[in-house]
């Protein structure tokens, strides 16, 4: 049995248990030393010869899918399976796994790391600082503030919890909301226009399909209130990233929190100028307690959609 294991933070995260039992059940196991996500080419060279995939962020396109004739599992260390051409692994029998909730905990926590960040312009002072300069700015609370939830998924619900500590108005938009959670959590459900008006702070938590590709547009974001601070933890495609840096600069929009971009790493973006937008490298959950989770499961399911398929 031969696995490839894509993810850079797998071996980081992954107990001496797990990875005992992934050595008991691969007798070859092939690493990603690149310490960044495949690019198709070098995914469809790594992938010769492998049965399974414990798989990050590379892109599984149908290319890479048609040209892996022994691969019968991708087991997907995260949530989402965007970067995965589902339509393709199910026409060649591939199974896809995924390790949903797992780090849900992790991502909300920094979706609201950004918002105090964005609120208290931490990066900026903090820079400010090391550089001699005393600076006296002015910046906002979360306190009673109004949080918008485009998503209301694992992700969303526990970003909801933690931000109502801070005793902030929360408001979820979701076409399949948890009606009974929103209830008795407080939370208030929504239409996509009452998000986009009310909310000071919108923090997005959507996989990336055709229908959410570019949902945070120029026209959406206009429609927000003057000030409005946009976080997103979810996928980068999500927001229209040279929209956002005009709406930035107008000062319609006060700021941006982004872990994700449309492209991965970013290179030159015009966002990088800009004082009120901070940057993450796709960490949000990058915790030691969600590696180690996403090790856990990731291995689990692979192992049993290979038992299930014997």
């Amino acid at each position: 049995m031969k696995i490839l294991v894509t993810p850079a933070s797998f071996k980081q995260g992954a107990s001496p248990s797990v990875m005992d039992a992934l050595k008991k059940f691969a007798d070859d196991l092939v690493f990603n030393t690149k310490g960044k996500p495949l690019t198709e080419d070098e995914l469809i060279a790594a992938l010769k010869g492998c049965d399974g995939c414990i798989a990050g962020l590379d892109p599984f396109t149908r290319k890479v899918i048609e040209s892996a004739d022994t691969l019968k599992v991708i087991s997907r260390y995260g949530t989402g399976i965007d970067n995965v051409d589902i339509a393709a692994a199910g026409e060649k029998g591939i199974a896809v796994c995924r390790t949903p909730g797992v780090n849900s905990q992790a991502v909300a926590e920094l979706s609201i790391a950004f918002m105090l960040c964005l609120a208290r312009q931490v990066p900026m002072l903090d820079r400010k600082t090391r550089e001699g300069n005393w600076v006296r700015s002015v910046g906002i609370e979360l306190h009673e503030k109004t949080l918008g939830i485009l998503g209301l998924g694992a992700v969303g619900k526990k970003t909801a919890r933690i931000a109502s500590g801070f005793s902030m108005t929360v408001l979820a938009c979701d076409p399949g909301i948890d009606k009974n959670y929103a209830q008795d959590n407080g939370i208030r459900p929504v239409d996509f226009d009452t998000l986009l008006r009310e909310s000071d702070f919108l923090s997005l938590h959507l996989p990336l399909k055709p229908d959410t590709r570019h949902i945070m547009s120029a026209e959406t974001m206009r429609r927000m209130k003057k000030g409005a601070i946009i976080i997103n933890t979810a996928r980068g495609g999500l927001i229209d990233e040279a929209a956002a840096c005009d709406l930035i600069k107008s000062g319609h929009l006060a700021g941006l929190g982004l872990d994700v971009y449309e492209e991965e790493p970013p290179h030159n973006s015009p966002l990088f100028g800009l004082e009120n937008v901070v940057f993450t490298p796709h960490t949000a959950a990058h915790t030691a307690e969600a590696t180690a989770g996403m090790a856990s499961m990731s291995v689990e399911n692979l192992v049993n959609a290979f038992t299930k398929s014997k």
